[in-house]
């Protein structure tokens, strides 16, 4: 595929295009990849559409301002992502330890982005371009948009808005607040009046009325009660329908974080995925044999949005939101029939997904006028007695997914969550996704198998996990399936005990269980669990509860759940 199907990456890509300016560049951590799962090909592909002229900066070299220079000064604005992971996951291990790959570089090569890539390259832009408009996007400024913990440096951080010096910070997904920014600086707008904009964070010394102000930056820096109670805070203030400002004083500054964008619509969220990517990584890193990221999402669709599910280890509540919405069938449809054409393409469409799987749509009709509950989850403890578990709608895009010509098979990889697929009234989806949808094996999530543990993690109950493990094994027998569930565990959330890890690993070995899939716990930014591990704390509640922090009893925790891998000495993380 040529380089003019992408957007712009160098000088030359301008020139050859006839332009003497532009409005944007879009620098990422990232390799360049033109597919809606990447974030910045995201928000490119959309203030394209919107007529303005983009360039790209992927993974530049951040020692000098050299590299930021090499296109020229943007007519609005730079707009920065350190890719679709935070930097320091991507080049970290749960154990602290330096990765060995980074499937979103070339060649999986390690070193091609900087550790907290938003705060390097932010600096650089100031130093390239003074004076120009500078926002922060992506997973990783979303994430520490408030004084947050952060696992490697072992200390409470400031807003990455703070250290970046940056005049915006865009969080979630970003796309109608990207639009929104754009065209306001289009018009004459000076960066320092955009203090509205929904989905965005900003720096000031008044916060505005009506906005909750959360414990200081160096308070709870002193005071790890007054942390968690602040992440709840925000944790709860994060609800399109209901959420106020929050405002986090920094010394003689304060971080205002203004409400959640409201989800998009259906017709955005079709417009947006149809955009015309190129659904390849761009070709100047065919030398390096290419972007491995892009295997595993080429042929697959994005179908959903939200996660009404959260889990409390899990960043999608603090980034995409607990407000689950979706595209068209005939959306998905169009998107599937056209890669079918694709040269690459075998007839097996890898995934029909998003943040969960079988979400369509919101978790009861009473959401979207009075918002998501603040003192309870929609599926744990139990499940709410008004959650609409239909999964009709879900079963009728499948089917005519299934039903395209040259598509063999449909694949779910993305999750499906089992507790609310076992309240489904109708039972047909299970028996469908048990016979045509699964690749030998289906990914689940039940996490641990002790209560306790459980509720901490924000999981149902252990009972909840058996009973769909024995309708999945009754399903199989009476379809003539030989699949298998391959449980994804962690070892070492907060609340877990040796005496819970070792109950696990005897639940395992009397099954005759033996998981590959073992995540110790790891403290990303932004999460209720990560709250739990820095504060000894509870949010929820501020009880008090016993973490598991000593690198030895971590890796005894994860080397019970795999006796297996202790034996051939590859426990560690």
């Amino acid at each position: 595929m040529s380089a003019e199907s992408f957007l712009p990456v160098s000088a030359e890509d301008m020139r050859g295009r006839g332009w003497f300016w532009y409005d944007v560049l879009l620098v990422t951590g990232d390799a360049y990849v033109d597919h809606p799962s990447f974030g910045a090909a995201v928000i490119g592909r959309v203030l394209e559409d919107a007529g303005y002229r983009v360039a790209i900066l992927a993974q530049p070299d951040w020692h000098s301002a050299d590299a930021f220079t090499s296109m020229g000064r943007p007519r609005l604005a730079a707009m920065v992502t350190a890719g679709n992971l935070d930097s320091m996951v991507a080049h970290y291990t749960a154990a602290k330890r330096p990765r060995g790959e980074d499937f979103y570089s070339p060649g999986k090569r390690i070193g091609l982005r900087p550790d907290r890539a938003s705060v390097v390259y932010a600096n650089r832009v100031r130093e390239a371009f003074p004076g120009l408009p500078l926002v922060l996007g992506g997973l990783e400024a979303s994430l520490r948009r408030f004084a947050h913990y952060d696992y490697w440096d072992d200390r409470v951080r400031n807003s990455v808005l703070i250290d970046a010096g940056a005049d915006l910070l865009v969080y979630g997904m970003g796309e109608s607040a990207t639009l929104e920014i754009a065209a306001a600086l289009r018009h004459g707008t000076p960066v320092e009046a955009l203090r509205s904009i929904r989905g965005t964070a900003y720096v000031t010394t008044n916060p505005p009325d009506g906005a909750v102000t959360i414990a200081s930056c160096e308070s709870v820096r002193r005071d790890k009660r007054e942390y968690a109670a602040s992440a709840m805070i925000q944790y709860q203030e994060h609800d399109p329908i209901v959420g106020r400002a929050v405002a986090q004083p920094h010394a003689d500054r304060v971080v205002v974080v203004n409400p959640p964008a409201m989800p998009l619509t259906t017709y955005l969220l079709d417009k947006f995925a149809e955009l015309p990517y190129t659904r390849e990584y761009h070709p100047i890193y065919e030398p390096d044999g290419g972007v491995p990221a892009i295997e595993e999402v080429r042929f697959s669709v994005i179908h959903n949005r939200g996660c009404f599910g959260a889990c409390n280890f899990c960043a999608l509540a603090f980034h995409q939101g607990r407000v689950v919405t979706s595209r068209s069938h005939d959306s998905v449809v169009r998107e599937v029939t056209a890669f079918t054409a694709h040269p690459l393409f075998k007839g097996y469409v890898h995934d029909v997904g998003g943040a969960t799987a079988n979400f369509r749509r919101p978790a009861c009709a009473a959401q979207l006028k009075r918002g998501m509950c603040k003192d309870r989850a929609c599926l744990s403890p139990t499940p709410c007695t008004n959650l609409d578990a239909d999964h009709g709608d879900y079963l009728a895009l499948l089917r005519k997914v299934r039903s395209i010509p040259r598509v063999k098979k449909v694949f779910i990889r993305s999750g499906v969550r089992f507790d609310f697929l076992m309240l489904d009234p109708s039972g047909e989806f299970f028996a469908e996704l048990v016979k045509h949808h699964v690749s030998g094996q289906l990914k689940v999530a039940p996490e641990h198998c002790i209560d306790s543990v459980l509720a901490r993690m924000g999981k149902p109950a252990n009972a909840a996990y058996e009973r769909f493990t024995q309708k999945w094994n009754s399903l199989n027998e009476r379809y003539g399936k030989n699949q298998y569930l391959v449980p994804y565990l962690m070892s070492s959330h907060p609340g877990c005990t040796s005496d819970d890890a070792s109950a696990l690993a005897n639940y395992l070995r009397k099954r005759g269980m033996r998981p590959e899939q073992v995540q110790d716990f790891y403290p990303t930014p932004g999460t209720l669990s990560t709250c739990m591990f820095y504060t000894g704390l509870d949010p929820r509640t501020l009880e008090p509860l016993y973490v598991p922090r000593a690198p030895r009893e971590k890796a005894r925790q994860r080397a019970l759940l795999q006796p297996q891998k202790r034996k051939r000495g590859v426990t560690r993380g």
